[in-house]
């Protein structure tokens, strides 16, 4: 599932350049849809906010796959109403992702950030320009880190995975998408598979991303963090 109490974001970083939240959201404003009536500028949704609520079933939740929670421009009483939100709902996995390490960091070392072990937090890392971000995320209190080397612009050879829990790897997608090089893809899974960190392989990417597929040297890597028991047991 995905849940989107804030919609719209800018360009930070290499990974940005053809951002797919931003194509989509356009196309959704020129649809008519209500939620993205501004495009992709940043908005919140305050009526999404009990979405989750709703669903009584255990799910996988992407919280803002069409912008970022630790934009700049969010107020900090609204993550932290997102927050309250995750953590009223304990029965579903919250996966959090952003290219905004500093800002998450920051919040965090405020003790601004509640974290309860449903809430797992992770950073992008496309390039080396974006290793810093391991940093800010590892000094964080989430219980669950885990990085999304996607889209993959470039080799990276030397990961610190200490205190990472999760690597997932993937390739731009779309019709600009920029290529990705096997061997940075099996570079990251050695160093996984030599740091105990489950890995996750999402996609070649690509023009037509389902012909190229996503089994790397003939196998699927779905590894993934052990899931809570209370989530296994349903």
């Amino acid at each position: 599932m995905t849940w989107n109490p804030v919609t719209g974001c800018d360009k930070v970083s290499d990974g940005c350049k053809f951002c797919y939240a931003e194509a989509f959201a356009k196309r959704l404003q020129a649809m008519g849809v209500e939620k993205y009536r501004n495009g992709f500028k940043l908005t919140l949704h305050t009526e999404t906010l009990q979405e989750p609520s709703r669903w009584k079933k255990p799910r996988v939740v992407f919280v803002n796959s069409m912008g970022d929670l630790f934009h700049k421009d969010i107020p900090l009483d609204y993550i932290q109403q997102v927050f309250k939100v995750m953590q009223q709902n304990p029965h579903h996995v919250f996966q959090v992702l952003t290219k905004r390490a500093d800002v998450l960091k920051y919040y965090d070392s405020e003790g601004w950030l509640d974290w309860s072990h449903n809430i797992w937090m992770g950073v992008s890392v496309e390039n080396q320009h974006a290793i810093p971000r391991i940093e800010r995320l590892r000094e964080t209190g989430a219980r669950v880190k885990f990085l999304s080397c996607e889209p993959l612009l470039g080799s990276l050879p030397e990961l610190n995975l200490k205190g990472i829990d999760w690597v997932i790897v993937g390739g731009e997608s779309g019709r600009n998408a920029r290529p990705m090089q096997p061997e940075w893809v099996q570079e990251i899974r050695e160093q996984c598979l030599a740091a105990n960190v489950p890995f996750f392989f999402k996609q070649w990417g690509g023009f037509n991303k389902k012909k190229a597929g996503r089994t790397l040297d003939g196998i699927l890597w779905d590894q993934k963090p052990v899931m809570p028991e209370f989530f296994v047991s349903q």
